[in-house]
């Protein structure tokens, strides 16, 4: 093969003939030209942390899309699946992704379940996760979430990194807003990375401790314009992430839109290309080849250094993907579940009062963000019951647990949704995956969060006649069995309902609606168990 090749490690592009050899890159031999035609060849794309769950997507047909982008291979966190399913989901994640050949470094989830205070499907103590990171197929431990943990040298916490300290895999954070000396106190305790900084000063401050800071830029928290000047002061410490990307994104593209971006921002080609393809290849040992003699034949082919809009992808020699198709096959899944949740009335819906109006905490979602506001709005009672008010943006929120079949659903208030009518529903739920729900009225509701329950895992909206559309996720809850780019334009129609119908404000609303009920992300958020307050680290009362 003759194209211009991009060489991260020298610095240059150069006209150079590549000759592979039973799955590996036998000799590069620079030419003293090559057509401007030929194009560019340079190491594919690595995205360095990536929950696969998000793209609702199992594995191989992940890898069936993101090859068209130029992703020869990710980091991928399995905690979703593992806080359902367990040791067993951990698996599934493992030998669905065997079956095809992009190159996933799955790690040992450290959170299951993600805290004490929801209720999730499984439980992996220290020994469980110690023997998941023996296994040859896992090459990290995941996202260190229980910071308190760290720093309160938790027996159970510190365990877990010591097993995988020994076996000498490296130890992803999670420590969103943590500055200072707890900061400090946190990534000397061993952990590497952190994927959740928001905004420049604290990306600046961890990248000084020598922290590893991926830029992340998914469907729902987007980072990138904060983060990107890092690259220029910190080039071999950054890496590009996805974290959360849902099927009509991944349909765009992926870690390639990232590059454009950096590279349209001005920072150095070099620097931006080895954040994108060797940092992670570097940082997590990753068996990636890099366009090195003897390194496996994988690498891209694109049309131009601006773009990167991918002609070819190769992965141990093989082609996987031209302009724009995947050739690579359509396999069917397997669907593990764990779901019992039976149905439920409009009646559990509501939430009581005996005054006349009332003082309630509001969770504020954030536009592009996980993390979100707090606030406090006057609400009114009528016939017991305590009101949303759609005229304001105050909706009802709900966490149902989706473990136990009659569990009584957990009841708040949110602001942010815009809906003018109906409501949203999803078994993707972060970190343990209940129904999580959002409406404008307990009829609405209860349409949305029925449909889920029916379908034993899915996202819904209804609208206010208590008519439910549904996208089906059987495994686990939070995955299909379709072919992805169907399944993307099923998941495009049913957010553009969601806008055009009962009016959501929301970029992307299903994400956004999936971390309301995350209990290690600021500010306040609603379990199953009830509203939660990160910052004080405890549960609160909805009425103040």
């Amino acid at each position: 093969m003759i194209a211009h090749l991009v060489d991260l490690h020298q610095r240059r592009v150069y006209p150079a003939e590549i000759l592979v050899e039973n799955g590996r890159i036998r000799q590069i031999l620079e030419l003293d030209s090559a057509p401007q035609t030929a194009g560019f060849i340079l190491p594919g794309f690595v995205d360095a942390h990536v929950h696969i769950e998000s793209s609702m997507l199992p594995p191989a047909e992940f890898a069936r899309m993101a090859v068209v982008h130029g992703t020869v291979a990710t980091v991928s966190d399995p905690h979703e699946i593992a806080n359902v399913l367990g040791n067993e989901g951990v698996m599934y994640m493992l030998e669905d992704a065997a079956r095809v050949p992009v190159k996933f470094c799955f790690g040992a989830p450290s959170c299951v379940p993600a805290t004490t205070f929801e209720t999730a499907g499984a439980v992996m103590d220290a020994a469980a996760v110690e023997k998941l990171l023996e296994h040859p197929g896992i090459g990290y431990l995941s996202e260190m979430m229980n910071f308190p943990g760290v720093l309160f040298n938790d027996a159970e916490v510190m365990a877990k990194i010591a097993a995988a300290k020994r076996l000498g895999k490296p130890v992803d954070g999670h420590a969103p807003g943590l500055r200072g000396e707890d900061a400090r106190r946190y990534f000397a305790a061993g952990i590497s990375t952190d994927h959740e900084c928001f905004t420049y000063e604290e990306g600046l401050e961890k990248a000084q401790l020598g922290v590893k800071i991926l830029i992340r830029e998914g469907s729902a928290a987007r980072n990138f314009d904060a983060l990107w000047p890092l690259l220029k002061e910190f080039p071999e410490q950054i890496m590009f992430c996805s974290d959360d990307k849902h099927p009509d994104d991944l349909v765009q593209g992926h870690i390639n839109e990232l590059a454009a971006r950096a590279i349209a921002y001005g920072c150095d080609f070099f620097d931006t290309l080895r954040a994108a393809c060797v940092n992670p290849v570097l940082h997590y040992g990753l068996p990636v080849g890099l366009l090195r003699e003897g390194d496996p034949a994988d690498f891209i082919k694109v049309d131009d250094l601006r773009d990167f809009r991918v002609q070819e992808t190769w992965i141990d020699g093989v082609q996987v993907a031209a302009e724009g198709e995947s050739l690579l096959p359509r396999l069917l899944s397997a669907a593990p579940n764990q779901f019992t949740a039976h149905s439920k009335k409009r009646d559990a819906f509501r939430l009581k009062s005996n005054a006349s109006e009332v003082q309630c905490r509001v969770i504020e979602a954030l536009d592009g963000q996980i993390v979100t506001g707090a606030a406090s709005e006057l609400l009114q009672v009528a016939d017991g019951c305590i009101l949303s008010d759609p005229a304001r943006d105050i909706l009802k929120i709900t966490v149902v647990n989706r473990y136990t079949p009659d569990a009584k659903p957990a009841l708040g208030f949110v602001r942010g949704f815009g809906l003018k009518e109906g409501a949203l529903a999803s078994s993707v739920a972060h970190d343990s995956h209940n129904i999580v729900a959002v409406g404008t009225s307990d009829e609405a509701l209860c349409a949305a969060v029925n449909a889920v329950i029916a379908a034993k895992g899915g996202i819904s909206a209804s609208d206010e006649a208590g008519n439910a559309r549904v996208l089906a996720l059987p495994i686990a809850g939070l995955m299909s069995q379709s072919d992805g780019y169907t399944l993307a334009r099923e998941y495009a129609e049913l957010d553009a309902w969601t806008k055009d119908v009962l009016g959501c404000t929301l970029r992307a609303p299903f994400m956004v609606l999936s971390f309301l009920a995350l209990p290690v992300i600021p500010s306040l958020k609603m379990t199953d168990l009830g509203l939660f307050d990160v910052e004080r680290f405890g549960f609160v009362e909805v009425v103040e």
